[in-house]
Order: structure tokens, then C-alpha cells, then sequence
């Protein structure tokens, strides 16, 4: 795999010095599922491959990755991948499937400044979400699990594509990797699809605890080999998502997230720095686990992103002054005019501060949002936080 020295010297490091705690020019910009459904090229190469061969064909995931680049200047790439790609290497089937529930649900056009003509362009696809045919039902279905050592074997073509993809920025921006966290990834396993309340997963946590963390200490042991494979890959910088967080509490939290949060952050800073390679800042983002975010400061993580419904003040004194903090504008506030979201933009700004923050939404993109307000949002960050 690449090392260091086969990329190019970056030209904009702006998040990977943010990310390490550093001052920066102007506050760093991205957002989270910048590649995707919302931009008309990336519905392009959707209509002419199906979704699992997007991820698994790396000159496809490092084109699109590169889409929203190319529009908006931003100052990091994530990868175009999956969270249950791990489910896969794990010896699970996952099919993505019309009309399911995705962890990122679709809603519906909300604003009349966005045209009709727009909208049903963009909503005519189906909504896709991912599907389990054969999910985990009780804790003897363990044993259908390939060892979870053996998982990176399965998952050469994301770290070809992260390779591709970090020489073809040509230092232009930081390359982000990621994974799901063990709790988000169970979840997906156990409730095969899309689920409002867990109520599945979250009933073997009390029904077969044991068999639970037997599941969770698998999903960690591959996440870390999958993770320290990126960084061999390219990847710069690291964002593992717990975006099932809401349905725990914080003792369900304590007792099966953050033990495994912790081992992935720790390890795999760990074993980067037995490869020879430089450190590698990580972000955490609970979605909907504000009720964590004193927990997770605790951990070595340097950065923790917050989704809407925390207040970056509030968010700042509980993780403390040395976290960097990412988020968090509400997605659906990109379906304002292009005034309220400057509005919103720079109240954000203002509450985050300037330093030790890497601005993006709350949540991902949705497929029916305008282009041109992702433009907005990005062009009000860097407006609001030059020096």
C-alpha cells in the first residue's frame, strides 16, 4: 500500500491543521454525504451502476468523490464508501433495496423557493436503503461470521480508492476516511434494514448482553484493521460514525458503545505509529448522543461532531477547551433562500468561534437539495471566519 511519501505535497491542509488543534486562516469547510444524490453528475454515474459497484469499482468511487470538489471549494474529500461495508467483509449479505429506510432519511421537498421542476427531477429515483436478507436473529447466528482478522482482505478496493483518489487531489484538500462505529454497525446487523427505534439490536443488549459485546469486540477487531488500512492507503485524517447514537441511553452508552469507541481510537492511533506513519487526527460523531459528549471528550479523539440539536456553546463547555468541535447546521436549513442560510451561517460561526472547529451540517445531505445552497453554505464559512 502507498506510504506518505507517494502523494502529492499538500496545497490546502487547512482541516488536517484544524483537526490537530492548530490556528488556521479560515475556519475549514465540508459536509457530511457531499457526495451523493443532491448533484445531477453524481445521479449520472448512479443511472449506470448500481450502488455496492460504485463503492467496489475504485476509478468510480474516487470520480465521485471528487464531484462535489469540483463544484465547491472545499476543504476535505470523504471517501465514497459505505458503513456496512464491514458487514460485508464479515460474510454478510447487504442489498440496497427502493423504498427502505436509509440512515439518512430522504423528506420531502419542504420549501416553494426550490422549483418543482427541481424537486420531482430529484425525487423520481426511489429512495434506497440498505437490506439485510439474512440478519442476525439470535446469538447462535455468531457463528456465521468470518473471522474478523481476514475482513481487509475483502476491502482492497477501498484502499485502492483511497489511494487513486488522494493522488488525483493533488494535495487540493484532505482525504477522509471512515467507518461505522460497533453499536451503528450491530444495529444494521441485527434489524437487517433501516429502523426508527432499534428495538431489535437494543433488545440483545439486554436479552444477550454477553453474545452482544462477543458481537461488538468482532466488529471492533475488523473496524481497526479496516481503519489502519486507510491510513496505509491515504486517508488523513479519520471519522468514525456512531449515527445510531439516539437510540441509547447513557448507561446503554457507557456499557456498549464507548468501551469499543475508546479500543478502535486507541488502537489504531497505536498501531499507525508502529507503521512509521504520522499521527492521524480522528472524529467521533454521536448523532443524537448529546448526553455522551462529556464521556467522549474523554477519550483521544481529537475532534467530536455534533448534529443540530446541540448548542456549540453548550457543546464547548462540555467537552472542553482542547476538543476540536465539527457540525452543525440543521440540513433542512439548506432548504431557506440563500439570505437565511448566511443568517444561520454566521450565528453559527459566532457560537463556534474560529479556532479548534471544522464547520460542516449537522447531518448529511439530502437528495433533493439545491446545489446552489451548498455553494451558499460553504461561501458564508469561509465569509464569516477569515481573519
Amino acid at each position: 500500500m502507498a506510504q506518505e511519501s507517494g502523494f502529492p505535497a499538500m496545497v490546502n491542509d487547512r482541516l488536517l491543521r484544524a483537526a490537530r488543534g492548530e490556528e488556521v486562516d479560515q475556519v475549514p469547510v465540508w459536509v457530511m454525504r457531499q457526495a451523493g444524490r443532491y448533484l445531477p453528475e453524481f445521479r449520472e454515474v448512479r443511472a449506470k451502476h448500481d450502488f455496492f459497484t460504485m463503492c467496489q469499482t475504485p476509478s468510480l468511487s474516487c470520480q465521485v468523490t471528487l464531484q462535489p470538489l469540483n463544484r465547491f471549494p472545499l476543504d476535505a474529500a470523504i471517501i465514497f464508501s459505505d458503513i456496512l461495508v464491514i458487514p460485508q467483509a464479515l460474510g454478510m449479505e447487504v442489498e440496497m433495496r427502493p423504498g427502505e429506510m436509509s440512515s439518512s432519511p430522504t423528506p420531502r421537498a419542504l420549501s416553494l423557493n426550490l422549483s418543482y421542476t427541481y424537486h420531482t427531477r430529484i425525487l423520481k429515483p426511489p429512495n434506497m436503503g440498505p437490506v439485510f436478507p439474512s440478519p442476525l436473529r439470535g446469538p447462535e447466528d455468531l457463528s456465521r461470521l468470518a473471522p474478523p482478522g481476514d475482513a481487509c482482505t475483502k476491502l482492497q478496493y477501498v484502499f485502492d480508492a483511497l489511494t487513486l483518489t488522494r493522488k488525483e487531489l493533488k494535495g487540493k484538500a484532505t482525504l477522509i476516511g471512515f467507518s461505522g462505529a460497533p453499536w451503528t454497525i450491530m444495529a444494521y446487523m441485527i434489524e437487517g434494514k433501516g429502523s426508527k427505534t432499534m428495538s431489535n439490536a437494543k433488545g440483545w443488549l439486554y436479552k444477550h448482553a454477553e453474545a452482544s459485546h462477543r458481537l461488538l469486540k468482532i466488529i471492533t477487531e475488523a473496524t481497526i484493521h479496516y481503519l489502519v488500512g486507510q491510513v496505509k492507503a491515504g486517508a488523513q485524517v479519520l471519522q468514525v460514525f456512531e449515527s445510531h447514537a439516539e437510540h441509547l441511553g447513557p448507561q446503554l452508552f457507557r456499557d456498549f458503545a464507548l468501551p469499543y469507541l475508546k479500543q478502535i481510537c486507541d488502537q489504531v492511533k497505536e498501531q499507525v505509529k508502529q507503521l512509521g506513519l504520522p499521527d492521524i487526527p480522528m472524529i467521533v460523531f454521536p448523532k443524537g448522543g448529546h448526553y455522551a459528549l462529556k464521556d467522549l471528550a474523554s477519550l483521544k479523539y481529537e475532534v467530536i461532531g455534533i448534529d443540530w440539536t446541540v448548542d456549540p456553546i453548550l457543546a464547548r463547555e462540555l467537552v472542553g477547551p482542547t476538543k476540536v468541535l465539527q457540525g452543525n447546521l440543521d440540513p433542512c436549513a439548506l432548504y431557506g433562500d440563500k439570505k437565511s442560510i448566511d443568517a444561520a451561517v454566521k450565528e453559527m460561526v459566532q457560537k463556534f468561534g474560529r479556532h479548534r472547529y471544522i464547520a460542516n451540517l449537522g447531518h448529511g445531505m439530502y437528495p433533493d437539495m439545491d446545489p446552489d445552497h451548498l455553494a451558499a453554505f460553504v461561501q458564508a464559512v469561509q465569509k464569516y471566519s477569515k481573519d
